[in-house]
């Protein structure tokens, strides 16, 4: 389709196009463009999407540093939060776009990582020995940016990109070129963040990063990439991250779908789709989403103290997103927002910033993620002339493995260790416990919004719960049961304001005999106020799947946590009355503990990596609600 006024037009005659977007969707067979003037916003509730038509509204370029509006850290550089006003759109032939392109090479010079290999391992040793290691999270993404300067034009230099990312790299979620009056942003993202359609609101957590090596990607090593320890449970973690941020914008939280092989040009990663029934404004879902695992950490908020510890610099708009709010057929808002990864930003004066991140977990090597970090940015470089393009075989075609038998049931095989859950479709009221219904349940949040899933489960199961942040003071009666949930830190920490209001929260339900359940450092807490010393682990338990003895009956439960509470004996009598201990005899670090109207669990009942969470928690409510526990073989094992 031509149209005199487009702006492919307007550069062809050597004429300003004004700012615009080219936006190709995976296995589309032709290109968006949008155009329009572009203005800044303050925040994401500011950014327009007015009645009409169906189609496009805005189109917005979130940079990092917006994560302030959840109060989060980050070293803020002060990048506006910019957005295209949709005047046109075009649906352009993907051939007709590459002829419109330049087929030339991109020139650049002084190209160079802001920070040497060295330095970035160095980071990875302190963040995986000082923050992982001593309990303020399970995994933190750090990144680092290559730096040049094009020569030439720079709007030429990112249209050739395009050109040969659109020629050149697959299986990216949007292929795409923004042109604003300051900036051009070109890439192709892997990772859809968030989209909503039809009230369907989906995420898409991608992790784990096989590189290619030989003319083609080898299926051994792939098998092998595929069984890693590392990288399986470096995509449980961001799941369960992900799952969090269902479970506060869907319904009845997030559904997972998965997990699939996503092929790149350069490598391939694992893949889920989590989905949800929402109704939430798409501005609202955005800023509650803020910003994907995959590129920050978690738990959330303190990853993001984390990032600002240990990077130099701002982000840009790196780990941000693209945005296109609009509205459908029926005037429903519609949102589709992949990450802003794997994405050059030019400025005006051609100054090329391509930034790259790896995720580090308990795992992790220092070596293994500098090398992260160059095969990620493998695609862009080798767009702009800084790298070699992905070797083919003969025919031009990548060889490509996501629908080989043995792939596909290494991938089926992640799931087995999987809560059902949430890998079901659930139905409203199916695993309901008879006795709970009118009951109420508050959920103490210690920063880690797992609070979201445990709230899920727990309304799932019959109770009507309602989620506190500890900072947030508030009476504790008219609830049937208390949770004083999770968070990071060090439970041993006395001074620390969370630990003060959390211990003081536990010592009023303590003295009042109010049923108390405490999960992760809320059991640290409560096991330090019943006696028991806490210690920090040799090794983290961060994203850990166990078989453990759970006072005479074997569950599999996942634990994320750097600290545990040790005990001498199975029992013993405390301050407030008898207490049963399940724990690890190899070395007493207590699992769980139960007296009369508390209860306590070291793991998280309510994560994915906990096949049997839900009975799990049945059974706790069992104990504090003074109603018949169920069996193995009772309702919640069905969900």
């Amino acid at each position: 389709m031509t149209v005199p006024s487009d702006p492919l037009t307007a550069l062809a005659a050597g004429r300003d196009p004004g700012p615009f977007a080219l936006v190709r969707r995976e296995g589309a067979d032709h290109v968006d463009l949008y155009a329009g003037p572009v203005h800044r916003a303050g925040q994401l509730a500011d950014l327009p999407l007015p009645d009409g038509p169906p189609g496009p509204r805005t189109l917005a370029l979130v940079p990092f540093r917006q994560i302030t509006e959840r109060g989060f850290a980050c070293v803020d550089d002060g990048l506006p939060l910019e957005f295209l006003d949709v005047r046109q759109h075009l649906r352009i032939p993907l051939a007709r776009v590459l002829d419109a392109l330049p087929d030339a090479p991109v020139r650049t010079r002084d190209a160079g990582f802001d920070i040497t290999d060295d330095e970035y391992a160095a980071v990875v040793e302190r963040v995986l020995t000082d923050e992982i290691g001593r309990g303020e999270g399970a995994n933190f993404v750090i990144h680092r940016t290559l730096r040049a300067r094009v020569q030439g034009d720079p709007l030429t230099a990112a249209l050739a990109a395009l050109r040969r990312l659109l020629v050149r790299e697959r299986g990216a979620y949007w292929t795409f070129l923004v042109h604003t009056d300051a900036r051009i942003l070109v890439g192709a993202s892997p990772e859809r963040h968030v989209s909503v359609t039809d009230g369907l609101v989906e995420m898409n957590p991608i992790s784990g990063t096989f590189r290619h090596r030989g003319e083609a990607a080898d299926r051994a090593a792939l098998l092998r990439f595929l069984r890693d320890e590392k990288e399986v449970e470096e995509l449980y973690m961001v799941l369960d991250e992900e799952l969090k941020m269902m479970a506060v914008v869907a319904e009845h939280g997030g559904q997972v779908v998965g997990p699939y092989l996503k092929e790149m040009a350069h490598l391939a990663h694992t893949e889920y789709l989590l989905a949800g029934r929402c109704s939430r404004d798409v501005r609202d879902v955005l800023r509650e989403t803020m910003f994907a695992p995959t590129v920050t950490g978690s738990p959330m908020e303190n990853a993001c103290r984390v990032i600002a510890r240990h990077e130099r610099a701002g982000r840009r708009y790196y780990a941000g997103v693209l945005a296109l709010l609009g509205r459908d057929e029926a005037g429903r808002q519609t949102l589709d927002a992949p990450i802003l990864i794997r994405t050059a930003e030019i400025t005006g004066d051609g100054e090329l910033r391509v930034p790259v991140g790896a995720t580090l977990v308990r795992h992790s090597t220092a070596a293994g993620e500098v090398a992260e970090t160059h095969a990620k940015a493998a695609g862009v470089l080798a767009a702009l002339g800084l790298g070699p393009d992905a070797p083919r075989d003969d025919d031009g075609a990548a060889v490509g493995y996501a629908d080989d038998p043995e792939v596909r049931a290494a991938l089926a095989a992640r799931n087995t260790p999987l809560a059902r859950f949430w890998l079901r479709q659930r139905e409203p009221g199916a695993i309901a416990l008879p006795g709970l219904a009118g009951r109420r349940a508050l959920v103490v949040d210690g920063e880690d919004t797992f609070t979201g899933m445990l709230a899920h489960q727990l309304g799932a199961l019959g109770l009507t719960v309602d989620r506190r942040d500890w900072s947030r003071p508030g009476p504790l009666d008219g609830y049937d049961l208390v949770v004083v949930g999770p968070g990071p830190g060090d439970p041993r920490d006395l001074t620390a304001p969370k630990m003060a209001a959390l211990r003081a929260v536990l010592t009023e339900l303590l003295a009042a005999g109010r049923p108390t359940l405490a999960v992760c450092l809320g059991h640290q807490l409560l096991a330090g106020l019943l006696g028991l010393p806490l210690h920090r682990r040799d090794a983290p338990y961060q994203g850990l799947p166990r078989d453990v003895d759970l006072f005479g009956v074997t569950r599999r439960v996942g634990f994320y946590a750097s600290f545990t509470a040790r005990a001498d004996a199975d029992r013993f009598t405390g301050a407030y009355g008898p207490v049963e201990v399940s724990r690890d005899p190899a070395d007493g670090a207590v699992h769980a503990l139960r007296g009369t109207g508390f209860a306590g669990v070291q793991f998280h009942p309510e994560s994915v990596l906990s096949r049997d969470g839900t009975v799990v928690l049945a059974d706790l409510l069992g104990h504090l609600l003074d109603r018949p526990a169920l069996s193995a073989h009772g309702a919640a094992d069905r969900g």
